[in-house]
């Protein structure tokens, strides 16, 4: 099924991230345009796809994840928070295709990679 779908894991705590923000932009010529706006669920997904297969683009996007203020919540005794937001631009260059951009993360770094 083709489409675009995220979920964000907290590899500090082995745990899904709950409650985090994130935001969903086309990148055109004139600059980047809000699509949508969500939150993680109790399993760190988001409850349906980001775009449906109806609405995917050959075109790059960018997923904005705001982990500073997850990381706060989730860590009070951090005095400083090294990462704030945390952009993913990536490019679909197969509408029928499904795109599915994870994120694992920790207060002091991350990493990404299409998934299935």
């Amino acid at each position: 099924m083709a489409g675009l779908s995220t979920h964000v894991l907290d590899t500090s705590k082995g745990k899904p991230a709950v409650e985090l923000k994130i935001e969903l932009y086309k990148i055109l010529n004139t600059g980047r345009v809000l699509v949508k706006t969500v939150s993680t669920n109790q399993d760190g997904r988001i409850d349906g796809p980001l775009l449906s297969s109806e609405n995917l683009e050959e075109i790059h996007y960018e997923l904005l994840f705001f982990a500073g203020d997850y990381l706060k919540k989730q860590n009070s005794d951090l005095k400083h928070i090294f990462l704030d937001k945390i952009p993913i631009r990536f490019f679909v260059n197969n509408k029928s295709e499904h795109y599915h951009v994870p994120l694992l993360l920790s207060p002091f770094g991350y990493s990404t990679y299409r998934g299935s």
